[in-house]
């Protein structure tokens, strides 16, 4: 009875391990969910800080106040930086997918240097500025709106760091097992569009008021 019994029991085996599979397939994975759930929150924040900012110009004589003026070369330097991270880090995504650790590792590895760049950019520019936090209201808008954003870019580096550490695990991260890079790569995309509507506000309608 057990010799007989043992085969079917046996045949059953993966075909019990497929149904568990695809069921898993089925159903998204809620940490997923759950970041885009805290991006949506940060989406409020930020257009929050946007509305803030587009009522106290609207309402202002002159704009920017005098003294406060934006360059734009290394904002723009840092914009094309920021936002062709965003393709990279999408090859370290592809490049899971394929089971390919060695070029997901390659593409985070890019992606993190280029996020380094931007901040260090963004420092240096603060230094060079030539006014501060109470300057004026312009200021205070720049500075709380960027620095904010800096935060969630170190954030994103962080994120991107912690997939390059767990990646040095053997089977972490493979075809079917990858949602911390894509989680990364959708912070990483949020980051960069908030930059874009930044640069937009702060950088770009500034030189036309």
């Amino acid at each position: 009875m057990t010799d007989a019994t043992a085969p079917t029991g046996a045949a059953i085996a993966p075909e019990i391990t497929a149904e568990a599979q695809a069921h898993d397939h089925a159903h998204p994975d809620l940490r997923v969910w759950g970041l885009l759930t805290f991006l949506i929150s940060e989406s409020l924040m930020f257009g929050g800080f946007f509305a803030a900012y587009l009522m106290v110009r609207g309402a202002a004589s002159h704009w920017p106040p005098e003294g406060t003026e934006v360059e734009l070369l290394l904002p723009t330097i840092n914009t094309i930086i920021l936002v062709s991270s965003s393709f990279v880090i999408h090859l370290g995504d592809v490049a899971i997918k394929k089971n390919d650790v060695n070029g997901l590792r390659k593409w985070y590895i890019v992606t993190a240097l280029m996020g380094a760049v931007f901040l260090a950019g963004q420092a240096y520019e603060y230094a060079t500025l030539g006014y501060g936090l109470k300057t004026n209201i312009f200021a205070n808008c720049f500075y709380l709106m960027t620095g904010f954003h800096g935060l969630h870019v170190f954030i994103g580096l962080v994120l991107i760091l912690g997939v390059l550490w767990r990646s040095r695990r053997a089977g972490h991260y493979s075809d079917h097992k990858h949602t911390g890079v894509e989680m990364a790569e959708i912070y990483w995309h949020f980051v960069d569009i908030i930059w874009i509507i930044l640069f937009a506000l702060l950088y770009i309608l500034t030189q036309f008021s």
